[in-house]
């Protein structure tokens, strides 16, 4: 098992219960209110690319994601598309010294996450927000898990 670098940040592995407050606030579990700040992502850009789930960017990484969905190539037109829905359900937000964050109104009612709890894990660069409703489709077993264990396993997963 390698430990962490010097300065290098560890992320939470587990998924944690929090809850939108009837604000639109959502309380950042501890362990991801750390894990932030100590990635100095106190202001952070929250959204969605399809209303169902939230991800959480600090500013900075949030701006090499617009990069990637700017490029040009074969797909710049989903990259488009993409960051409309980025934009339409994103808002610009800071974490308080309570380790709240406001959630854009627009994102909040298209996930039906008012003043209800949500799922939260860190994952893939950013903070994944999603309803209990959501999360527990999103852990149903709709693919092969044996196939998609083999496939791993080839690639070293133990």
């Amino acid at each position: 098992m390698d430990s962490p670098q010097a300065g290098e940040v560890k992320r939470p592995r587990s998924t944690y219960s929090s809850r939108v407050d009837e604000k639109g606030r959502l309380k950042l579990p501890a362990e991801v209110d750390r894990y932030l700040r100590a990635l100095n992502a106190i202001d952070v850009y929250i959204t969605s690319f399809d209303g169902r789930s939230a991800r959480i960017y600090g500013s900075s990484e949030w701006e090499k994601q617009e990069a990637v969905l700017e490029a040009p190539g074969d797909h710049s037109d989903w990259g488009e598309i993409l960051l409309r829905r980025a934009n339409a359900y994103g808002g610009e937000a800071a974490i308080d010294n309570q380790g709240r964050v406001l959630m854009p109104a627009r994102l909040r009612r298209a996930m039906e996450v008012e003043n209800q709890p949500v799922m939260v894990t860190c994952m893939k660069g950013h903070v994944e927000v999603l309803s209990e409703q959501e999360f527990e489709k999103k852990l149903a077993p709709e693919a092969d898990s044996d196939t998609m264990l083999r496939h791993f396993s080839a690639l070293g997963l133990r």
